[in-house]
């Protein structure tokens, strides 16, 4: 229900935007996060968007690279990532959620998740 796409190879200090289409449901009351597993390492929260749109949390390590919104008419999410580095390698996952405290939106305790796009930055 949840499909990531766009990730790929990029140069350190270049862009991707990634893209979470929903389907089967409708997500616009739903607050929408990403997250990302690099190999070896646990799944780790980078950011999320309220229903609305009108809040918006970031992990710190993305802070100010990243930005993530949202188009509810076209049941989509988005992950703007620019000057991407070596650490952002992962494979990236979009989820959703129903019920949440802001807190929960920074843990793995999303209802469902898509089946994650892999990004790979070269140094």
């Amino acid at each position: 229900q949840l499909q990531a796409s766009g990730g790929g190879l990029v140069q350190a200090g270049g862009s991707l935007r990634l893209s979470c289409a929903a389907s089967g449901r409708t997500f616009s009351s739903y607050a929408m996060g990403w997250f990302r597993q690099a190999p070896g390492k646990e799944r780790e929260f980078v950011s999320a968007i309220s229903w609305s749109g009108t809040m918006t949390y970031y992990a710190d390590s993305v802070k100010g690279r990243f930005t993530i919104s949202r188009d509810n008419a076209k049941n989509t999410v988005y992950l703007q990532m620019n000057s991407l580095k070596p650490e952002d390698t992962a494979v990236y996952y979009c989820a959703a959620k129903a019920q949440y405290t802001v807190v929960d939106l920074t843990t793995t305790r999303y209802d469902y998740w898509g089946q994650g796009t892999p990004v790979t930055v070269s140094s």
